[in-house]
C-alpha cells in the first residue's frame, strides 16, 4: 500500500477516472478536481475534516451529479476521495488543491473533434490550463513532480492544444526546476467508468453502430488501464523521466473492422472504406521505454472487447 496525497485534475474524465480507481485502491489520498463536483453531506465532511484551506463555492451543488457519482462510489473513496472545483483558465485556482500533495496528475484538457473555436475550446484550455497547474505546483513546496497527460494545416486542432501544451509544459517545467514526466498515449479505448461518452469510445461506437464505411485512418491504440497504471507508475518509479508514448499496436481503422468482425460475428460492421485513396500507412512505436515502467500491455484484441462490451453496458449501443 502507498501513502500520501495526490492531485489528479479534471478527475470525471475517461483517463482520470481510471487514475482515481487505481490510486485510491494504492492507498492514496486523492484530492480530484473537477468542473462541477457534487455536495451531499458526506463529502462535506470529508472537505471540513481535510486538513488544507477549503473554498467556499467548492460547496455549490452540480447541475449533473451523475457526473462525479462514479468517482463517490469507488472503493475507498470514503475515505479518501476529496472534490474540488477548478477553472483551468483561472489562474491560481488549483493552489489550494495542489498545496499539500506530493504528486499531481494532470489530466483536464478538452478533446473532441466538433470545434468551432479551435482557440478557444482546445488551445487555451490545453496550453494555459497546464500553466496554471504548474504554476500551482512551483508554488507547493510539498510537490515532488507533475505528470501531465499528454496541425494547423490539416486542422487537427487537438493534436496541436497538446503539442503546444506539452512545448510550454516542458519549457515552464526547465525554468521553475520541476520534476515532471509525461504520459504521451495514443487513441485509448477500453471500460468506461464514467457515466459520459468520450471521444475515442465514440469512435468504435461509430464503427459497430450501424456506420456505413470506416474511415482511411491509422492510429495507435492503447488500453485505458495501461495508461492509467503508467501515470502512476511513472510517479513511483525513481528512475522515470522525460516523455512516455503508450501504443500497443497501430492500426488501420480496416484492421479495428477485421478484429471486431472476429470477436462480434453477428454485427452489422462497415464494409467500405470512407475513400478511394490508398489506405494511410501504419507505423511503428517503440514500447520499450513505457515496458521499463513495467507497463505490460494489454492486447489490442481485449481492449476492443472491452470497449463494446462496456458501451453495451452503459446503453450507449444496443445490438
Amino acid at each position: 500500500m502507498s501513502s500520501g496525497v495526490v492531485c489528479v485534475t479534471g478527475a470525471s474524465g475517461y483517463i482520470a477516472s481510471w487514475l482515481v480507481k487505481l490510486l485510491l485502491q494504492r492507498g492514496y489520498t486523492v484530492k480530484a478536481s473537477v468542473r462541477d463536483p457534487i455536495c451531499d453531506h458526506r463529502s462535506f465532511k470529508q472537505r471540513r475534516a481535510f486538513p488544507v484551506p477549503v473554498i467556499a463555492p467548492f460547496y455549490f451543488p452540480t447541475d449533473d451529479p451523475k457526473k462525479t457519482e462514479h468517482l463517490l462510489s469507488l472503493d475507498g473513496a470514503k475515505e479518501r476521495l476529496h472534490l474540488f472545483k477548478a477553472n483551468l483558465l483561472e489562474e491560481g485556482s488549483f493552489d489550494s488543491i495542489v498545496e499539500g500533495c506530493v504528486g499531481v496528475f494532470h489530466t483536464a484538457s478538452p478533446f473532441f473533434h466538433a470545434v468551432t473555436d479551435p482557440q478557444a475550446e482546445l488551445i487555451d484550455p490545453a496550453v494555459k490550463g497546464t500553466l496554471n497547474v504548474l504554476g500551482s505546483c512551483a508554488k507547493a513546496s510539498s510537490v515532488k513532480g507533475g505528470y501531465p497527460d499528454f496541425c494547423k494545416g490539416l486542422q487537427l486542432w487537438y493534436v496541436v492544444s497538446k503539442t503546444l501544451a506539452e512545448d510550454a509544459a516542458w519549457k515552464f517545467a526547465k525554468e521553475k526546476g520541476i520534476d515532471m514526466v509525461t504520459i504521451n498515449p495514443a487513441m485509448v479505448i477500453g471500460p468506461l467508468l464514467q457515466p459520459t461518452l468520450n471521444t475515442s469510445a465514440a469512435a468504435i461506437l461509430n464503427l459497430i453502430n450501424g456506420g456505413q464505411t470506416f474511415p482511411n485512418a491509422s492510429f495507435g491504440w492503447v488500453n485505458v488501464k495501461d495508461v492509467a497504471e503508467a501515470h502512476i507508475q511513472a510517479f513511483e518509479v525513481p528512475s522515470a523521466s522525460g516523455r512516455y508514448c503508450l501504443v500497443e499496436r497501430v492500426v488501420h481503422y480496416s484492421e479495428l473492422v477485421k478484429i471486431l468482425k472476429e470477436l462480434f460475428p453477428d454485427f452489422e460492421l462497415p464494409e467500405k472504406c470512407a475513400d478511394d485513396k490508398p489506405f494511410v500507412p501504419t507505423f511503428q512505436v517503440s514500447k520499450e521505454k513505457a515496458k521499463s515502467l513495467g507497463i505490460e500491455f494489454i492486447p489490442l484484441e481485449v481492449s476492443l472487447k472491452e470497449t463494446v462490451e462496456s458501451l453495451k453496458e452503459k446503453e450507449f449501443f444496443s445490438p
